[in-house]
């Protein structure tokens, strides 16, 4: 159930508080280790639900580095790609972890956008084992997939219709609401 939206442009920006294994959309965001190999949380229940094609896959891509995003198939999934984001691990704002976050949701739409992707959810990447606080993480992601957004708006380049923030409970929801207050989306 979509918990707040946002149009720019021509895209529709939405929260919503779901499992995102289960989304009907072009493209799912994998919050992954830079193994792309599986792990735990979101990526360890992307991996289980896509099945072992996925893994294989991976296997072939050889890694990919903090910041950077790579697509595969989505296999069982209900979307018909993965994009691999790779977050920073939070080490207390000294290792350009904004930075590093902020090319994951970047370059993850950079994909999107190559690859004709209509649509695409993001989950809260960094938030769990990788400790990055819940509420920069997510000023971060709207801040930066609105920015975005806007610019393909302008015609840089073809336009992503629908972008989800899969929020994994009630409180990553509400960090991004705040955000999009913030920054004047709603």
């Amino acid at each position: 159930m979509t918990e707040l939206f946002a149009e720019i442009g021509q895209s529709r920006l939405e929260i919503e508080i779901a499992d995102i294994t289960t989304l009907d959309v072009a493209a799912i965001v994998n919050a992954a280790n830079s193994s792309l190999l599986g792990g735990g949380g979101v990526d360890g229940a992307i991996h289980r639900a896509a099945g072992p094609q996925l893994l294989e896959e991976c296997r072939a891509l050889g890694g990919c580095d903090t910041g950077e995003a790579k697509i595969t198939h989505g296999y069982n999934l209900k979307a018909r790609a993965v994009i691999h984001a790779v977050g920073p691990v939070w080490m207390g704002g000294i290792a350009d972890e904004h930075t590093l976050l902020a090319n994951c949701y970047k370059n993850a739409l950079d994909l999107g956008v190559q690859h004709a992707l209509e649509s695409l959810a993001f989950p809260a990447i960094s938030t769990g084992i990788y400790r990055f606080p819940p509420d920069l993480a997510a000023r971060i992601a709207v801040g930066t997939v609105a920015s975005e957004l806007a610019s393909h708006s302008r015609g840089r380049s073809p336009i992503l219709g629908r972008v989800i923030f899969c929020c994994f409970s009630a409180e990553s929801a509400e960090h991004h609401k705040n955000a999009f207050g913030e920054l004047g989306l709603v």
